[in-house]
């Protein structure tokens, strides 16, 4: 299975690595302004880019992979999910880091086989607070991903931005994520996926 031999989309990668760089890069301009000139809205670009500079510099590399796309069996037709693919093969990397808060920053791009087996590319950041399971290392995750996501149904494949809760479960360095999709349509054809991936810190 060649997932991204129909990526048409090196322009979207582009795009997608892009926005990152964007932001990195203008940080230490606005960061440089005096305090009488520097409005709330360069002050939090600046510190947004030098969060995204530090995860891009400091966090761990790490590599996901995607297995299975559940759709929700009370808001799709039995019809429905006979056509659709659940298998949804991926492979995507990133970085994350732990901050000081003990939580958890990451950086990601990332690629999967949609429900209609077609190319999803996902870049984006995810933040996650995190909690220890007493006297074992084993760690329970949740919160947010804010993303690009380019997908051929929609808009012609041309990213657009879309914000989802995550979930995981495992150990600092390799866990199993959950992301949810919610139902944005009474369409029974048009129901909620639960997105299982796992995601694995390279040495």
């Amino acid at each position: 299975m060649t997932i991204f031999s129909r990526f048409t989309a090196v322009k979207r990668t582009a795009i997608f690595s892009g926005m990152t760089a964007i932001a990195a890069v203008c940080a230490p301009a606005h960061a440089q302004e005096t305090p009488d000139t520097t409005g709330w809205f360069s002050k939090t670009l600046s510190q947004t880019g030098d969060r995204l500079s530090n995860i891009a510099n400091n966090g761990d590399m790490e590599v996901y992979l995607s297995g299975y796309a559940y759709h929700g069996r009370h808001t799709y037709t039995e019809e429905k999910i006979r056509e659709l693919n659940e298998k949804a093969w991926g492979l995507g990397g990133g970085r994350t880091i732990r901050n000081a808060d003990g939580n958890d920053e990451s950086l990601y791009l990332f690629a999967i086989r949609d429900s209609h087996f077609k190319p999803q590319i996902m870049a984006g950041y995810a933040y996650e607070w995190i909690w220890n399971v007493p006297k074992t290392p084993v760690e329970v995750g949740a919160g947010y991903t804010a993303m690009l996501m380019s997908r051929q149904d929609y808009f012609g494949g041309f990213p657009f931005p879309i914000a989802l809760p995550v979930v995981s479960l495992g150990v600092k360095g390799a866990k199993l994520m959950g992301s949810y999709v919610p139902r944005l349509s009474q369409n029974k054809g048009n129901g909620d996926v639960w997105l299982i991936f796992a995601r694995f810190e390279v040495k």
